[in-house]
């Protein structure tokens, strides 16, 4: 951890929150707006108004956002979280949801898989969202979590009528972060199309705001960081919410990498230009280059890590083929293949 970034020296975080901080793995080089979103931070942190703790990333799938908002997570010495928005979000999915807490013996009457997330919910400690519970017990996205919680909250008032029962209120992602002070990275709030649930968003992103719990107020941490990453060519995006990039204290244009994933940008291209579904991320590319560190041929392990990982359809791979050739890679990969074999070991 870069001490130079530490904003708050003094807190001292649990067990469980430090396990939430991130850790910069071997392979992660600070960019440039890493560095220049840090120093910007940390600059004005401590000044009042001029502080800057909403942060705006915007660029095409694969440019490194999320990669970045963890980073900044392991340079501030704060936990990280993550929300991802869809279509359909609504307030509860902001703030979170009330439910009430039925009987053992109608629980027991319960399907399997809503008496497990039931149970899961009740025992849980508040530490994790209800979503994120949900997410854990039934290993669903957290899309399927957010109906899910809906679907269970009629489900236990259906199962209550007639009885004097508790009620529990499950805070959201955000409310949790929010509250506890974390690095939160929205995913692509441009995709929401309830204006009301933007507005809950835009009231809390306020730096002395707050989010209006049924059971209180719940005001900003001070170590509250909003980064909010966006994709304008993702299928649904729109522009980002006006009131929303209004709140944003720092914005940077996330460009996609250059030399070293020349090759997977190209194949990426010609991928979304003939409708080729698959993807093969920077994920895809390590594995690769591991793989031809480990000795594998640079050519055959760029199918079984990459090219497969896109599609298997005949057709397509002939396209994806076409697309090194007519960019030069062909050649670059036989440049490399030469490389490996006369050294042994694979060059940066």
């Amino acid at each position: 951890m870069n001490q130079e970034y530490i904003l708050s020296p003094a807190r001292q975080l649990t067990d469980a929150e430090q396990a939430l901080v991130w850790h910069k793995p071997s392979t992660h080089k600070a960019s440039e707006e890493e560095r220049r979103i840090c120093a910007e931070v940390k600059r004005n942190w401590n000044r009042g108004e001029m502080k800057i703790a909403n942060i705006l990333l915007e660029g095409d799938a694969g440019s490194g956002k999320t990669q970045l908002a963890k980073a900044l997570s392991a340079n501030f010495g704060l936990p990280y979280t993550k929300v991802t928005c869809f279509a359909d979000m609504d307030k509860s999915d902001i703030i979170g949801a009330i439910l009430p807490v039925i009987s053992s013996e109608r629980l027991e009457k319960l399907e399997s898989a809503d008496r497990a997330a039931l149970k899961a919910l009740y025992e849980s400690d508040g530490f994790q969202s209800a979503a994120g519970v949900l997410t854990d017990v039934l290993g669903i996205t957290p899309e399927q979590a957010a109906l899910k919680m809906k679907q269970l909250l009629k489900l236990a008032a259906e199962n209550s009528d007639g009885e004097a029962v508790e009620y529990r209120f499950y805070p959201s992602e955000i409310v949790r972060a929010y509250q506890m002070g974390y690095v939160l990275e929205i995913q692509e709030p441009n995709v929401i199309r309830d204006a009301a649930v933007l507005m809950a968003l835009n009231s809390a992103l306020e730096l002395d705001g707050s989010i209006n719990l049924p059971t209180e107020i719940v005001r900003r941490h001070p170590d509250f960081i909003a980064v909010i990453t966006t994709n304008r060519s993702y299928a649904g995006a729109r522009p980002l919410n006006e009131a929303l990039r209004d709140r944003v204290q720092h914005s940077e244009k996330m460009d996609l990498p250059t030399k070293e994933v020349m090759m997977e940008r190209a194949m990426a291209k010609t991928a979304r230009a003939n409708a080729i579904k698959g993807v093969a991320g920077m994920r895809s590319y390590f594995y690769w280059a591991d793989a031809v560190a480990g000795g594998a041929s640079v050519k055959e392990s760029l199918y079984h890590k990459v090219i497969y990982k896109i599609t298997t359809d005949s057709e397509e791979i002939k396209l994806l083929e076409d697309a090194l050739v007519s960019h030069g890679l062909t050649a670059s990969l036989e440049e490399v293949e030469a490389l490996v074999k006369k050294n042994g070991i694979l060059k940066p």
